[in-house]
């Protein structure tokens, strides 16, 4: 089977597809021996390094659900120490986040080591569901639940939020669904229509759902669940 470098490269964990474009422009991949190109196939047999070292391949994907607690970053930094969700986690094989979850946020993040994943739940134009239960410090009224679920204008942004389901379902509290992933966007959306977030969680990302997974605790994806997902991504199931 041929596969082009910059799908090996995410695949097996090394980085994301535009990652690997430029570490294909900067001349740093070879694929046995010889320095490669954009759009050159990798076979099976094939050795590839980058920077000199050789790309492992990943022969089962890992898939994990974190519930992640207040306070833990999703950016790896060295600045962060023991606050960076990779450090924290400390799982063993390298796997990076799907997405992010501010630092004041809490809930389900998934993680993977495999980069075409990643590609396809964090792309804009495949439009994946993510459900939040958020806070205010004030009364969620018909009015600030039609104007979150008609779409607000974020001055800030430039740009006006997509059309979403939102519902309350506490006097201060409300469930909304996202099929979009704007910088801070709910909190964003909450000032717009004059109220502030006093706790946010992510509950759920496409099928996969937090449910009863205590704070700062993982699991391994069910099967089941890997499986829909996959389908779900219009992706080969293969775990």
């Amino acid at each position: 089977m041929e596969i082009r470098i910059n799908k090996y490269l995410s695949m097996n964990g090394v980085c994301s597809r535009r990652a690997a474009d430029k570490l294909v422009a900067d001349g740093r991949v070879e694929i046995n021996g010889r320095t490669a190109a954009a759009g050159d196939q990798v076979t099976d047999g094939m050795s590839v390094t980058v920077d000199g070292n050789l790309v492992k391949e990943q022969r089962q994907d890992v898939l994990i659900a974190f519930n992640k607690p207040r306070g833990i970053v999703c950016t790896a930094s060295d600045k962060q120490g023991d606050n960076d969700i990779i450090r924290y986690i400390h799982y063993g094989r390298r796997i990076f986040t799907i997405g992010r979850l501010d630092k004041d946020s809490e809930g389900l993040i998934l993680l993977t080591n495999n980069g075409e994943i990643m590609n396809r739940m964090t792309s804009a134009r495949y439009r994946h569901e993510k459900e939040y239960i958020v806070n205010i410090d004030r009364p969620v009224t018909e009015e600030f639940v039609r104007k979150m679920a008609d779409g607000v204008w974020l001055e800030k942004l430039e740009r006006m939020t997509a059309p979403c389901v939102c519902e309350k379902t506490a006097r201060q509290q409300f469930r909304i669904v996202l099929i979009q992933g704007l910088n801070r966007q709910i909190r964003r959306m909450c000032e717009a229509c004059g109220a502030h977030v006093t706790r946010l969680r992510r509950v759920r990302e496409m099928n996969i759902r937090l449910d009863d997974l205590p704070v700062g605790k993982w699991r391994d994806v069910s099967q089941e669940e890997y499986k829909e997902l996959m389908k779900e991504l219009g992706m080969d199931y293969d775990r």
